[in-house]
């Protein structure tokens, strides 16, 4: 397992989409933004302010149109596609809005699959170490249990672990509350939170969700760091 945690630096991003015959929709345009190593980043705004597509690019599911996205020093964005699957499995955990499990694994086995794309951890270990994780989170007696079978509050704490499957020293949570009621929400960011405390993780979630961002050392608003979105508005 690695020790520590990577900053995030993004500098001069832009995002654009081709509309119609020869329009373009641009949905970012970040001057820069810099996120502290091994503390608590949230980036907040309304749906549709560019949030999930710069954890995206962030996370190297998709390329910018144009700038530079540095993850740990390397620079993700100039990466050939493999070659960012491998640094995403390395160096960064997502937690998806909505959980992305595969509905015909039990939950044990959703945190497992994560770690056959990796060498982070060895595979005499991966079965102990899922079963800790999902136990930290609660699921200590819901291992052999499908998505179907739990719960969404129990769905997205299967998600958290198999996020932090590799151990990754960045996490990356898009809206992570967004589909759970307040008491749930409450139960699972209290989760979330101290496991990325106790792993010195560095986190950037996005939401708009008050507990959520209370729960942060700093943030940070889109409409302040987005032009593409602010034009958008202006319109």
């Amino acid at each position: 397992m690695r020790d520590g945690a990577a900053a995030v630096v993004v500098r001069g991003v832009r995002k654009t989409y081709p509309v119609g015959a020869a329009g373009v929709l641009e949905v970012l345009d970040v001057a820069e933004l810099s996120v502290p190593a091994g503390g608590w980043t949230a980036l907040r705004g309304r749906s549709g302010s560019g949030k999930t597509t710069l954890l995206n690019l962030i996370a190297g599911i998709t390329r910018p149109t144009a700038g530079t996205i540095t993850v740990d020093g390397a620079d993700v964005a100039a990466m050939p596609e493999a070659r960012r699957d491998a640094f995403r499995t390395r160096q960064i955990g997502y937690v998806f809005q909505t959980f992305n499990l595969l509905s015909a694994f039990s939950a044990l086995e959703n945190v497992m699959l994560a770690m056959m794309f990796g060498e982070a951890v060895p595979r005499g270990d991966r079965r102990r170490r899922a079963t800790a994780l999902l136990g930290r989170m609660g699921l200590g007696a819901r291992l052999s249990h499908t998505p179907a079978q739990l719960s969404r509050g129990e769905q997205q704490r299967v998600a958290i672990a198999r996020a932090l499957a590799n151990d990754p020293p960045i996490v990356l949570a898009d809206e992570p509350c967004a589909s759970l009621d307040a008491l749930t929400a409450r139960e699972v960011l209290t989760e979330l939170v101290a496991v990325c405390r106790d792993g010195a993780k560095t986190v950037l979630v996005a939401s708009h969700d008050e507990g959520v961002l209370a729960a942060a050392d700093r943030v940070v608003d889109m409409t302040a760091i987005n032009r593409a979105d602010a034009t958008h508005r202006a319109a």
